[in-house]
């Protein structure tokens, strides 16, 4: 066996590998959300009245907030004549487009009665509800990136860019929009504000950023092909906008934490619970140290030379992420309402369940069988010099 056909062997072998896990993640999520709707969402996950939203809808967010940055980066890479990025624009259409799809399959296995969501949507559409337009906008998304994606496998590039601008104009909306949903509840300070929709754009840009770095960096390493010229071009950009994301994030943080301590108790008490609280260890030492600080650190060092370095600092940045996620949905609700009458905690505890893992892991599951499906049957779409420019 001679040494390219060895090659496609391995590489078969270990992308049949993924592919079946994929699928295996995805079987576990959707069979614990039909346990969740036979036991009782109350009894399958760990929210609570007081704690309604937990990990689920971190991973939502998290996913959407990945999907969103994509599309802008590919609007970026390709405005004014277009970038170095532009070498990796049909994958970021390809990867945002399967980033909203894990989205939609945790939000759609965390709903209580999913069956009601496209009835309510289509039959009660309600105008004044953040939570109808975030469907809204978020659906089209998907429609535009199915049509773009159609039209970069026809080589209508130009038309594709032009859809592309389009759908990174409705996933700004959706995500500042998924932002609003936060920041417009009174009941709890700590998201009130209008600080939340701007934050997760930032986020989307150094989280897409992250995503396309560690995943093109996968895919010349499961294929075993050496980089060309114009992808690490691409690489160095990305990890030069991420590094620049991850010091306008560490200071959105700073100033985050100062202004709720300058508030009332809750405020105070919601920003401590990230400071010195039950959710410490998550937002110094990952959040801020492995998710934002390491990135930082490696990126200057090696003044972003290395493909590998600007992987792993993805890596860290995408996991940093997860957890910011994670920390701002649950220190937003652990403050209790009633606070200062004897007998309640400082802070509501909560912890997820299995059921809601499994939930998560099968988000998981629709990225990585995305990521794999585009590797096996439209990567030479991906490795086209010109795609989409």
């Amino acid at each position: 066996m001679n040494t390219a056909t060895q090659k496609t062997a391995v590489t078969s072998l270990l992308a049949s590998k993924i592919w079946w896990l994929s699928l295996a993640m995805i079987a576990a999520g959707v069979g614990a959300g039909l346990y969740a709707l036979y036991a009782g969402h109350g009894e399958a996950f760990g929210n609570t009245r007081e704690i309604p939203w937990g990990l689920t809808i971190s991973v939502y967010t998290y996913f959407a907030i990945i999907s969103t940055g994509l599309a802008l980066l590919f609007t970026f890479s390709h405005a004014y004549g277009g970038n170095k990025m532009g070498a990796m624009g049909s994958r970021m259409v390809w990867l945002s487009l399967f980033m909203l799809l894990g989205a939609f399959i945790v939000i759609g296995l965390e709903l209580e009665s999913t069956w009601r969501l496209p009835l309510g949507f289509l039959l009660h559409p309600n105008f004044t509800s953040n939570i109808w337009w975030m469907g809204v906008l978020y659906g089209a998304a998907v429609v535009v990136m199915i049509i773009e994606i159609l039209l970069i496998l026809l080589r209508w590039y130009k038309t594709a860019v032009v859809l592309g601008v389009l759908c990174a104009i409705i996933e700004a909306c959706a995500i500042s929009n998924l932002g609003a949903v936060f920041s417009s509840l009174k009941s709890h300070p700590f998201w009130h504000g209008g600080q939340i929709p701007v934050f997760f754009l930032g986020s989307a840009v150094l989280s897409g950023a992250a995503a396309l770095l560690v995943m093109t960096a996968l895919s010349y390493s499961i294929q075993r092909r050496r980089m060309g010229e114009d992808v690490r071009a691409a690489m160095v950009t990305g990890g030069k906008i991420m590094l620049l994301m991850c010091f306008c994030l560490l200071l959105a943080n700073v100033w985050k934490i100062l202004n709720a301590y300058s508030g009332d108790y809750e405020l105070i008490a919601a920003a401590r619970s990230l400071t010195e609280g039950p959710l410490a260890t998550n937002f110094w030492v990952i959040e801020i140290g492995i998710g934002l600080v390491a990135p930082i650190v490696l990126l200057m060092i090696t003044h972003l030379r290395l493909v590998s370095v600007m992987a792993f600092s993805g890596v860290l940045v995408l996991v940093g992420q997860f957890i910011s996620r994670f920390n701002m949905v649950v220190s937003g609700a652990v403050v209790p309402w009633d606070h200062g009458v004897v007998g309640v905690p400082t802070y509501l505890p909560y912890t997820a369940t299995p059921a809601e893992y499994l939930v998560v892991l099968a988000g998981f599951g629709v990225v990585s069988a995305g990521f794999i499906l585009g590797e096996r049957f439209i990567d030479k779409t991906f490795m086209a010099e010109d795609s989409c420019r």
